[in-house]
């Protein structure tokens, strides 16, 4: 099988973005839900190792917000219209996974990111690792409508059209940490009505565990650099 494009999720991806996350929801918290802050801050809060079970045990950043955090609908709703504004300002150091650098340099393919952080957020890290040339399409939060957000396929299928004239018949890897992204895989391969195919990677190294997961990654990935040799083998 020829691959034509990989496409990447970037937090718990391409990225320890978590001390950084914790932070920003935190601020984010003492601005639209006080009540949650101090002594009442969420336990999946005070720990990366917490935060990692929510993230990765939650369907998507509102289930995060509303089941794990216990905000209320619209406390979710106005922290979301908080997100881009506070992690653009936020100084918090964001530093990639070991070996994704050496890995993405080795990929002779067309890249693009399709993520729920902040597109100019993204593009700032990719520039200072010089890697922004690798990738030929960044699709963030801002970039799409709040109801079109992961796992909807919008945001796939916009970065697919900014790589390729003509997106059909293509033969697509989807690269992420969580079940949401093995949806939106599953996704964007059914908005190509069987005109392509779509492969799910889940990478293991940023503590996801995909045994209780109802959606299932076709691949699974310890390290970054075994991508290279599951790239050799297709």
């Amino acid at each position: 099988m020829k691959i034509d494009a990989i496409l990447w999720d970037y937090d718990g991806t391409l990225v320890n973005s978590v001390p950084k996350n914790i932070d920003i929801t935190k601020e984010i918290l003492a601005k639209v839900a006080p009540r949650l802050t101090n002594e009442n801050l969420p336990i999946y809060l005070k720990s990366e190792s917490q935060y990692h079970i929510a993230n990765h045990q939650s369907k998507n950043w509102q289930d995060l917000y509303v089941n794990y955090y216990r905000m209320t609908e619209s406390e979710m709703l106005e922290a979301g219209t908080l997100w881009t504004e506070y992690q653009l300002k936020n100084t918090t150091p964001v530093e990639l996974f070991s070996d994704i650098k050496q890995t993405i340099t080795q990929i002779d393919l067309p890249q693009g990111i399709c993520s729920q952080n902040s597109s100019n957020n993204i593009l700032k890290v990719l520039r200072s690792n010089n890697l922004q040339h690798k990738f030929k399409s960044v699709i963030g939060y801002d970039d799409i409508p709040n109801n079109m957000q992961k796992p909807n396929p919008f945001g796939g299928l916009k970065c697919l059209e900014q790589i390729f004239t003509n997106f059909y018949n293509k033969n697509i890897i989807y690269i992420g940490d969580h079940e949401g992204d093995v949806t939106f895989a599953k996704n964007i391969k059914k908005e190509l009505n069987n005109n392509g195919t779509v492969i799910s990677i889940a990478v293991k190294y940023s503590n996801s565990d995909t045994k209780n997961w109802n959606d299932k990654p076709d691949y699974e990935i310890n390290t970054p650099l075994e991508l290279i040799t599951l790239l050799n083998s297709f």
